[in-house]
């Protein structure tokens, strides 16, 4: 497979570093699109125009006509409408490489209409935070044919990206169960943190954690992990809905999940106080903003 055009579905955080990263290989035509493209003020908007080699399509259907690789970076809940919108155009052969953070049920769904349309569908788990690694982050390539796609994944940048089953669905299973851990810690935080600050111990709340989980700077990773959520939670709280349904398909209740995802849902709605000076600053901000009346409220 020699790549030369790609498209892009999806440019939000993730799609905007893989389409600067992919871009700044001069052998590489890349096309975007996202349904926020028609507001200018919009973030995807305003990534394109920092962008200057992605060129926008009219479409995802135009964006994905004549491409050799597409990849669907847009959220859990946007994942089968993206799938559906790709095979309108997808060309024989053509693979779909799907970021999403979505529960094995859904990638098998996805792959059937990838599948159906002639493409050559890859699932991919993302392992880690996109930022730093930009596209060398790990991701397990799962499905009969990731094997083939990962030596043509290298070429283009994807560096940390390995072959992990082509029994699809094992990839998608791994990441959901570390996401029970990863936005499970950040809701927990969430909850922990804005607790401790209305009684004015969340500074010896941390220092007992730094004594529990040697070499951490808890303070710097509870205003990390929190603010992930201020800013992404509605994606996050998409996939914690994914999760619950993994989680369930093996036979559990997915009592902890369902509940990070509410968390996470409900902290989306003070994206502004992410910009406070510290985390004894940004608890308060969020708070202020309705924090103390609604904490007892269910917004999923």
């Amino acid at each position: 497979m020699i790549t030369r055009r790609i498209a892009l579905l999806g440019f939000g955080e993730v799609g905007a570093i893989l389409g600067a990263d992919l871009a700044a290989d001069a052998g590489l035509e890349v096309h975007a699109w996202d349904i926020r493209f028609g507001d200018p003020a919009s973030a995807p908007s305003l990534a394109l125009c920092a962008n200057a080699r992605v060129r926008a399509a009219a479409s995802a259907q135009a964006a994905v006509a004549g491409a050799d690789l597409v990849i669907s970076a847009v959220t859990a809940a946007e994942d089968l409408n993206a799938a559906r919108a790709a095979a309108a155009g997808i060309a024989d052969g053509c693979y779909f490489l799907d970021l999403n953070s979505v529960a094995p049920q859904t990638r098998i769904g996805v792959s059937g209409l990838i599948s159906a349309a002639g493409g050559r569908y890859v699932e991919g788990a993302v392992m880690s935070p996109v930022p730093p690694r930009r596209i060398a982050v790990p991701i397990l390539l799962g499905g009969p044919w990731a094997s083939g796609f990962l030596a043509a994944a290298r070429v283009i940048g994807f560096s940390g990206a390995r072959a992990y089953s082509a029994d699809l669905g094992r990839a998608s299973a791994a990441k959901m169960c570390r996401s029970v851990v990863v936005k499970g810690m950040e809701a927990l935080l969430t909850e922990s943190m804005l607790a401790a600050r209305h009684y004015g111990v969340e500074a010896e709340v941390l220092a007992s954690l730094a004594d529990l989980f040697l070499d951490q700077d808890w303070s710097s990773k509870a205003r990390y992990m929190i603010s992930r959520s201020l800013e992404h939670g509605v994606r996050r709280a998409e996939e914690m809905h994914e999760v619950s349904q993994t989680v369930r398909a093996a036979g559990l209740d997915p009592h902890m999940s369902e509940a990070a995802g509410c968390v996470q849902r409900w902290a989306a709605q003070f994206p502004g106080a992410q910009q406070a000076a510290d985390l004894p600053a940004m608890l308060d901000e969020v708070r202020a903003a309705g924090c103390a009346a609604s904490a007892g409220e269910k917004t999923c």
